[in-house]
């Protein structure tokens, strides 16, 4: 006998509550793909070099927004001042962006900007073995010991038609899409967003046209790392246990949704990110956990393979420096 209507009905009701409900976890993790995929194709734009330091500023930058959040609620206590966990979060996120990006500037200026005119291959290295500095360095000033991020806000889930969603989760979706619109506005609407779109198109001549090319790669790295400071606080509010190797995977993952979106895009960079996290959590709701990085791979090579360039990379983009 054929099952009941209304319980196909109620299968069928069920099934739509789990879809949306991964829904918003992928949201969430894709914001924070996207945010930190950002910096990956920002910096590859302009210089055609893949920072692959990037990943530890992100570790980095939820490290500084620990610290500054701790300082801030210190402060707060000292001085017999009550103030809210909003307010204190607003300046975690602003105070720390601002820390983060001398770190990416210092980045770009101790280990990139002398090897400008080396081999690809000699700034890869470079990256990487200042992706290890920052973690060992961490080891070393702070111990192997995790730390737990403040819980800065107080978690409230609310109940939507039975999916259910808390405060933090839209929030971090919130904050991630505003960042994004605030980059996409600086790039398209500013004579400094200009700048950086003539150097990605031509790296050569622009600069002969008064561009300042160490600026422009210095603004680069600092709202990148930015970014990735952002990113990293958001992620300890939602998984509040940090620790100096954060950054490794979801690093490594970012990079892999920057080459996706294709080279200098800001959009293409941001909804690869999102991709990459709505193809991981529902691999992750279809198969076994332990299959989730193969088949998502899989997936991601098998774009690629029709389109190379990414969502909206240019084909002249690949061959322009290379």
């Amino acid at each position: 006998m054929s099952p009941e209507p209304a319980l196909l009905k109620e299968q069928g009701a069920n099934e739509m509550l789990f879809f949306f409900q991964n829904l918003i976890n992928a949201l969430q993790w894709g914001s924070f793909y996207a945010l930190i995929a950002l910096g990956y194709s920002m910096v590859y734009s302009i210089l055609m070099l893949f920072n692959f330091a990037h990943g530890d500023i992100f570790m980095v930058g939820a490290y500084i927004g620990f610290g500054v959040s701790s300082g801030l609620i210190a402060l707060a206590a000292w001085g017999g001042v009550a103030a809210p966990n909003w307010l204190i979060l607003m300046l975690t996120i602003i105070f720390s962006m601002f820390l983060t990006s001398f770190v990416g500037m210092a980045v770009e200026r101790i280990a990139y900007r002398p090897l400008r005119a080396a081999p690809r291959a000699s700034a890869a290295i470079t990256g990487l073995m200042i992706g290890m500095i920052m973690e060992t360095g961490n080891l070393a000033l702070l111990g192997a010991r995790r730390v737990s991020f403040p819980a800065l806000i107080e978690a409230v889930t609310y109940n939507m038609g039975g999916v259910f969603v808390t405060n933090k989760k839209i929030m971090i979706v919130l904050v991630s899409f505003l960042l994004m619109i605030a980059l996409h506005q600086f790039v398209g609407r500013t004579r400094w967003g200009m700048a950086m779109r003539a150097m990605a198109f031509d790296y050569v001549v622009v600069p002969l046209m008064g561009v300042p090319l160490n600026t422009m790669a210095a603004m680069t790295f600092a709202i990148g790392s930015s970014l990735a400071a952002a990113a990293g606080i958001l992620f300890g509010i939602a998984y509040p246990v940090l620790d100096p190797y954060m950054g490794i995977l979801i690093g490594w993952k970012a990079f892999v949704a920057a080459i996706l979106g294709g080279r200098g895009s800001v959009m293409g960079a941001a909804l690869a990110g999102f991709l990459m996290g709505f193809i991981e959590i529902f691999v992750a709701m279809i198969f076994p956990s332990t299959l989730r990085d193969l088949i998502a791979y899989s997936i991601i090579l098998l774009i690629l393979v029709f389109r190379p360039h990414g969502f909206f990379g240019e084909p002249y983009s690949a061959r322009l420096r290379l």
